[in-house]
């Protein structure tokens, strides 16, 4: 899967869609679903949220309920990371492996604490492409009587960048500004109950907040006449990519394990006991893994794209898994896999792009840090 997909036969929509076709948004197949790419261009909305607020609907994102005595528990047995410190209005950054160890989803958990019944309660935000793979999979490893509920016909926004607490507030009940990063809470939004998350793609500060798609449609118009900027796919990607963050399907899937991936800080075994793919991690932590994801910087103007070959002495050594030119930065970056030995700050390769050798070096991840 790339970002910009083949256009299905029958794509989905989200409850935006018809704001995005009266925008006069470009609408590309992601993941099967239609969705806006850009509405005034890629680089207008990546700056917007690096120097202010940008909004994007992330409604095709899927969203789990999970609820039972014991859960955290048996969601460990899933995941590398601890969750044990995770606390009620905290989130964690996670991966769902398989027995390979390879990378089944990358996700998010909240935990909302326990309920009236002492059942706990965790929500989880998935990706779009795997929503359905992600839930046959709990439904096939969580007991029984953990209960999923799927609540992804909810509408998401993602309201992102320097402003993004203050350009929110205003239709809020709680007071965003306490809320940490990775914290979340659930408040009034237009008087209407919501999910709020201080969480994002975008290596901005920002909420992602969850709505009835009555109470969305509502937020989006309001955030509209306030100024803020609607923003696509497009920009989102080139966000992420400066913030070095995997997108699954990419610079991730199946056959990655995290410690391949630079995704070792998720993988805490001397505090997780037994999970799947476990066994894998801990053969790859002793004995070292044969590639690793880096990050590099073309010379130039010459960028990169997915599935384009990495060559030392003209023979290929790896593959890009993505690239662009960086808006922020004004130089070409990418993600790609290198053999171990060769994946060191300051090591120069080649890239191959349409048909010639274009110089590289790996370079420090992430490419963009915000100051805030």
């Amino acid at each position: 899967m790339t970002l910009l997909d083949a256009a299905p036969d029958a794509a989905r929509h989200t409850p935006l869609y018809a704001r995005h076709v009266a925008l006069k948004a470009r609408l590309v197949s992601f993941s099967g679903w239609e969705m806006p790419v850009q509405y005034s261009g890629i680089t207008k909305e990546h700056e917007a949220v690096r120097q202010r607020v940008g909004l994007f609907d992330i409604s095709h994102m899927g969203k789990f309920c999970f609820r039972g005595k014991h859960l955290l528990q048996q969601l460990q047995a899933l995941v590398p990371t601890d969750l044990s410190s995770l606390k009620p209005g905290m989130a964690q950054y996670t991966v769902l492996l398989n027995p390979s160890g390879g990378i089944i989803d990358d996700l998010i958990f909240y935990d909302q604490g326990c309920n009236a019944a002492g059942e706990q309660q965790v929500m989880a935000i998935v990706n779009a492409a795997t929503t359905q793979k992600d839930k046959d999979w709990f439904l096939t490893h969580l007991d029984a009587r953990i209960s999923l509920e799927d609540r992804s016909e909810q509408l998401l926004l993602a309201l992102q960048g320097p402003e993004a607490v203050s350009a929110l507030q205003p239709f809020v009940q709680a007071d965003l500004s306490a809320v940490p990063r990775f914290g979340h809470l659930e408040s009034l939004v237009l008087g209407q109950p919501g999910f709020l998350a201080r969480t994002g793609y975008t290596g901005e500060d920002g909420f992602e907040i969850m709505l009835a798609p009555e109470t969305g449609l509502a937020l989006w118009d309001e955030l509209l006449a306030a100024g803020i900027l609607p923003c696509g796919l497009g920009a989102r990607d080139t966000l992420r990519l400066e913030a070095a963050m995997a997108l699954y399907g990419q610079d991730i899937n199946d056959s990655t394990t995290p410690l391949e991936a630079g995704l070792g800080w998720l993988v805490q075994l001397d505090q997780v006991g037994e999970f799947v793919g476990r066994e894998v991690l801990v053969n790859q932590k002793q004995s070292g893994v044969a590639r690793r994801l880096v990050g590099l910087q073309l010379a130039g103007r010459n960028i990169a794209r997915h599935d384009y070959p990495i060559l030392q002495d003209g023979l290929p050594i790896g593959q890009i898994t993505s690239g662009t030119l960086s808006p922020t930065l004004g130089y070409p970056i990418a993600l790609g896999y290198l053999p171990t030995a060769l994946a060191k700050i300051g090591q120069t390769i080649e890239v191959e792009i349409r048909g010639k050798a274009y110089p590289a070096t790996v370079v420090k991840r992430p490419f963009y840090k915000s100051a805030g």
